[in-house]
């Protein structure tokens, strides 16, 4: 195990003023707990730069676009700290760097931006409803609302923008985004689970230190949620096992729970295909310490029981993760 310099802990972050917010929630954390000095460091990604283009993710390979820069900039010394939406990033392993801390977790679910007020089912047939997410497209489609759905990037600013202009009559995004941005106020739905389930990992954060440094030891005694932790963890062990990628419509949403016996684990999981015409929904319930077993397990009775055929479809061309 290797110390790092008793300087200040640089932390990496997109530029973004959703990511600098959230990537300033960890460093004052890390002040507050280990008494540091932690300063961020703006880097650029390659979603970035391509969402500054306009340029569509979906059909692409969009997993881990955001991510990639932030690892190459912590495994070179730039930075001593990477904090990504976990969600973002890959269900693979990076050679060099490890999960230090998943800080406790922002609600997942999603909310609804719309016109006048409105919750989805009071937008008469055919309104125009922006999302970058087959996810998400599939299980609103699968509510039967008559909606039409069309594909936006951009940043919150962005995709709300559109709403305002009457260029769409709504936009769906994650609460935890506008909650982080104190924008809650805008956000005229909060989606049930049970309509709608999150992306793996949504809401949470992803605190990532180079392997073997005593900083990764203390930034998980200093600010990782073991609750948060197991949770994603299962969401994540879910996606991996259905290889979904970043842009499959696959949802989960797992959460720990006080049981008879202690606390237990609960995830829910749907994988559908792209118009949500198909859907295979499971659930399982097991002990947080076995959060990976819990998720791997339940993919694999969604592929035993049909879910294989629904994630090889390709998503509608017209959206953009």
């Amino acid at each position: 195990m290797t110390t790092t310099s008793s300087g200040p802990v640089r932390i990496g972050t997109r530029a973004s003023a959703l990511a600098t917010t959230q990537s300033g929630l960890v460093a004052d954390l890390l002040r507050e707990r280990l008494g540091r000095e932690v300063e961020l460091v703006e880097i650029a990604t390659d979603g970035d730069r391509t969402q500054a283009a306009g340029t569509p993710l979906a059909g692409s390979s969009t997993t881990g676009v955001f991510v990639s820069a932030l690892r190459d900039a912590l495994l070179d010394g730039r930075v001593d700290v990477a904090v990504h939406s976990l969600k973002d990033l890959p269900t693979y392993p990076a050679e060099g760097i490890e999960l230090a801390a998943v800080p406790t977790r922002e609600d997942p679910r999603d909310v609804v931006v719309a016109r006048d007020g409105l919750t989805l089912g009071e937008l008469p047939v055919g309104s125009r409803v922006g999302t970058g997410s087959p996810r998400r497209v599939a299980q609103l489609h699968a509510l039967g609302l008559g909606l039409d759905l069309v594909g936006v990037r951009g940043n919150v600013d962005t995709r709300i923008g559109k709403v305002r202009s009457g260029e769409y009559d709504a936009v769906v995004l994650a609460r935890a985004g506008l909650a982080r941005l104190g924008r809650l106020d805008e956000a005229t739905e909060v989606l049930d689970p049970l309509q709608v389930l999150p992306a793996p990992g949504q809401g949470a954060l992803a605190v990532e230190c180079r392997s073997g440094e005593d900083l990764a030891t203390l930034v998980a005694a200093a600010i990782d949620d073991p609750a948060a932790r197991a949770a994603v963890s299962a969401e994540r062990a879910v996606l991996a096992t259905l290889e979904g990628g970043c842009s499959a419509p696959i949802g989960a949403l797992a959460e720990v729970v006080e049981g008879e016996d202690g606390e237990e684990l609960w995830v829910r999981a749907v994988a559908l295909s792209p118009d949500g015409g198909l859907a295979v929904r499971m659930s399982a319930s097991g002990s947080p310490a076995d959060a990976v077993g819990v998720g791997t397990r339940l993919a694999a009775e969604m592929l035993a029981d049909g879910a294989a055929g629904l994630t090889m479809e390709t998503p509608d061309k017209r959206l953009n993760a």
